[in-house]
């Protein structure tokens, strides 16, 4: 076991940062793309759900590889164990907001 690798892999999917765990990272053979491959959930022999957890076994868990594109990954890391599973809102500045509407439109009903 101890020659496994095991990869944290954190990158953005529909506005959100994901964070999910892997045995397997490399270049993917589509050009321009990360291949994510053997994830890793948390076992679901416990009592206790986590919801993140859940939603990414329901979304990437029949994945058999993840072809990422590269600008969507923010960070790859070698780690020594398994942390917990995260999807969160991005941290960035860079937010959709909604077009400008001039308060004279909106009195003109």
């Amino acid at each position: 076991m101890a020659d496994k690798r095991l990869y944290k892999i954190i990158f953005l999917n529909q506005g959100k940062v994901y964070e999910l765990f892997s045995e397997g990272v490399a270049s993917s053979g589509l050009w321009g793309f990360i291949e994510v491959s053997d994830l890793v959930f948390e076992e679901g022999d416990g009592l206790v759900v986590d919801p993140t957890e859940e939603k990414m076994r329901e979304e990437f868990g029949s994945a058999r590889v993840l072809h990422l594109p590269i600008q969507s990954v923010l960070r790859v890391e070698e780690v020594e164990q398994r942390g917990k599973c995260l999807i969160r809102d991005r941290e960035s500045g860079e937010k959709v907001t909604p077009f400008p509407v001039s308060p004279s439109s909106r009195s003109s009903s």
